[in-house]
């Protein structure tokens, strides 16, 4: 879809009419027509559209409905039933919030149907009234009940409806309405009246860009039908079948993409075969002081075949938290040194890196394998001398951060690139160490389990190796979420009891500190693992939950843990404070750590046996199971408390799914379905899914349909053929820039 401006010898002034119409010259290609001259916009809407990136007809028709208002079930008070799923329409008169006899707070909203009133009830959710104004049009959905003479909803579905949402068309009720993201200035009616302007003059003139046969395979509508169907539906089916096709081909175009970009890789510059004889695996595999678990040999399997192949490997390794990839990033490594290859093993932190330096080091610590780390904490003359090293091909292993993809830094012969915590990094950087002759092979590796529908679409290219199982003997952490002032206390006691037995904590804060009130208590099964600690105070103690490492750090060495040795450790302290702070806690010499995410990957204390996380609801699931697992990594039981005064339904649910679960494939899931790809992947890797129409959770079961059809379609050589050159010129224009793909070949 492009966004060019039409060249300059079609402008010309237009006439417009009273009505705000435009007369609109003859464009050569009438999609392209700027949005200015569509029927009912004017120049004075089109720069509002503007700022939704909205400039020319096509721009309308592929501009996809935020949501989608269906009326067709509204019911007046007096047409509810009890218990059936329903909706009711109405303004918003009055808001009230309470406690209830069992402690619980009650929010309610009240909304007057015609001449009836219905209650919108939730529990322990007192935020939700910041959302509700007097006045506002709501739809609540769900199964009501009769209470006391009047309909309430427990928990409604609400969607607050613009002024022009209940608008008719032709005479007749409209049932099903699509909402358009809007910008200052632009009101709902207005897009929505471009929109169906367009349909109605630029629809036929949107070309197929799939066969008669695929689209009967596929069960598709044709793109016309399809997107009028989309913005102009007659009921819920019709809305639905239009937002498939056009999901379909979003998803089904970028797939292609991914693919080809996979082609580009496999067909371009050969990589180095790297064999790996009996004799050198017996070598590697005489480093480690434990025996590789069935999920690390399989894995090692699969790296072993790609660095023979011929051609560059490309694969990702997610493995859970504690499972051992560091053992098969140092296996990968020493195979292509035993191959007279260089290595890199690049992270994105600077303390992660000295983490991995420490642990491949200690391991190589009787081998010939010279090493080096490069970090930009060096001074000038130590980077000049680490450079030279490597550019001369004295150095082998070369462990470090984003240096390593700089400029300055020339390899003599790189073999293998081992990029740890790959989400860390922005979509293109694995790219820029493929230059020359020949390509390195490529290892990426991830310690946050990934759910399926997203490794197929930001990691598509790559092929997967997935690792489960853990080392033998290592236990599983027990989790609880400690919720309100009392049962910190007894969490608190229990900490002392374990550092007094010799154990180790970690008490990690969120970046920014601030308090919190306590926003309501939800008992749960804290009393009934450690019965020793249930003893309630006589009456409830008040504290505030601190935020802040810093603020922490002097409040336990004053209180909660007066008498034993605290450190600290955060992201805003210097390189060489930061290893002093975590040699101090490795060696023992600190008992107990505060610090801030610093300490989410890379850090293996075994002694370590509890972590208290302090607001627990600023992290994401997967953070959460990443921190998580810095504990429990020796032979001592692990306990993870998660301190948080937050009740709201979606911080219970995601807590909740950190006491019930320990599989961190399952957790990522929970995390996906909650919060979205944000959370697991980074905003920058996010962000860089440029889809129209495709949404990565509701639409994981197309995801998976559309990977299937573009990899049958590449490897088929469909895709190659004339009768689909429009379909792959869709493809180039929208990501041959971002994938970095070849326009022709």
């Amino acid at each position: 879809m492009s966004d060019a401006s039409p060249s300059n010898k079609h402008s010309r002034p237009s006439r417009v009419t009273t009505d705000q119409q435009v007369e609109s010259p003859d464009w050569e290609d009438a999609l392209q027509t700027p949005v200015q001259f569509v029927r009912s916009v004017g120049p004075e809407r089109a720069a509002l559209l503007e700022n939704l990136d909205i400039r020319v007809a096509i721009d309308l028709l592929y501009n996809a409905p935020r949501d989608v208002l269906d009326l067709s079930n509204v019911k007046t008070p007096a047409e509810l039933e009890a218990g059936m799923q329903q909706s009711v329409c109405g303004k918003v008169v009055d808001t009230e919030s309470r406690r209830t006899s069992n402690g619980k707070t009650m929010s309610a909203v009240l909304i007057r149907c015609g001449r009836a009133f219905v209650r919108g009830v939730w529990f322990n959710q007192p935020w939700i009234l910041k959302r509700f104004f007097p006045d506002n049009v709501v739809l609540f959905s769900g199964k009501p009940k009769m209470r006391s003479g009047r309909w309430e909803f427990s928990n409604p579905h609400t969607q607050w409806l613009e002024n022009d949402d209940a608008a008719t068309e032709d005479g007749l009720p409209v049932t099903v309405i699509p909402r358009y993201g809007l910008t200052d200035g632009l009101k709902m009616y207005e897009i929505r009246r471009a929109t169906k302007a367009t349909v109605e003059d630029f629809v036929h003139l949107v070309p197929e860009l799939f066969s008669p046969e695929a689209l009967e395979s596929w069960k598709l509508l044709g793109i016309r039908e399809a997107i009028t169907k989309l913005h102009l539906p007659k009921s819920m089916d019709e809305y639905r079948e239009g937002y498939r096709r056009l999901v379909f081909q979003d998803l089904v175009e970028f797939q292609l993409a991914i693919e080809l970009r996979r082609r580009v890789w496999w067909s371009g510059v050969p990589a180095p075969k790297m064999p790996c004889t009996a004799k050198i695996d017996s070598r590697i595999r005489r480093l480690f002081p434990f025996n590789l678990t069935p999920g690390q040999n399989q894995a090692i399997a699969d790296i072993v075949a790609d660095l023979n192949a011929g051609r560059p490997m490309h694969r990702l390794l997610q493995a859970d938290v504690g499972s051992g990839k560091t053992a098969i990033a140092m296996y990968a490594i020493l195979v292509a040194i035993a191959n007279g290859h260089q290595a890199v093993l690049m992270t994105p932190t600077e303390l992660l890196t000295t983490q991995h330096w420490q642990t491949i080091d200690k391991a190589l610590a009787h081998s010939r394998v010279k090493r080096r780390m490069l970090t930009g904490n060096l001074t000038s003359q130590q980077r000049q001398d680490v450079l030279e090293e490597i550019r001369s091909g004295d150095v082998q292993l070369i462990i470090g951060t984003q240096a390593l993809i700089q400029k300055s830094v020339t390899f003599s012969n790189l073999g293998l690139v081992v990029i740890d915590e790959q989400h860390k990094f922005g979509v293109g950087q694995r790219a820029k160490f493929s230059t020359g002759i020949q390509s390195p092979h490529i290892l990426v590796m991830t310690a946050t389990p990934i759910p399926r529908s997203l490794c197929l679409t930001q990691f598509g290219d790559l092929d997967l190796t997935t690792m489960s199982d853990m080392p033998p003997g290592r236990q599983t952490v027990k989790t609880f979420r400690v919720y309100n002032a009392n049962t910190r206390k007894r969490a608190w006691k229990f900490v002392r009891e374990r550092l007094q037995e010799g154990r180790q904590v970690y008490i990690v804060c969120p970046r920014v500190g601030e308090t919190e009130a306590d926003a309501g208590q939800l008992e749960l099964s804290f009393d009934e693992e450690f019965p020793e600690l249930s003893e309630k105070p006589a009456e409830p103690v008040q504290e505030t939950l601190i935020g802040s490492a810093e603020e922490l750090f002097e409040d336990l060495q004053k209180n909660e843990l007066k008498g034993f040795s605290v450190g600290m450790v955060h992201g805003r302290m210097n390189t060489q404070a930061k290893a002093d702070a975590m040699e101090a806690f490795r060696t023992g010499e600190t008992q107990a750590l505060v610090s801030t995410t610093v300490i989410e990957v890379g850090v293996d204390v075994s002694n370590a046996s509890v972590m208290v996380i302090q607001q627990a609801e600023r992290f994401g699931l997967s953070q959460l199971h990443q921190l998580r697992g810095r504990i429990g990594r020796g032979k001592h039981q692990g306990f993870c408390f998660l301190f948080s005064d937050a009740s709201s339904t979606d911080v219970v649910k995601r807590l909740s799914a950190m006491e019930k679960h320990t599989d961190g494939f399952k957790i990522a899931e929970v995390d996906f379905d909650l919060r979205g790809p944000g959370d697991i992947l980074g905003s920058r890797q996010h962000g860089s899914l440029p889809l129209r129409f495709g949404h990565l959770i509701k639409d994981r079961k197309l995801v998976e349909e559309t990977r299937e059809a573009a990899v049958e379609l590449v490897k088929s050589g469909q895709f190659d053929d004339p009768l689909l050159a429009p379909l792959k010129s869709a493809v180039l224009d929208r990501f041959a820039e971002l994938m970095d793909l070849p326009r022709s070949g």
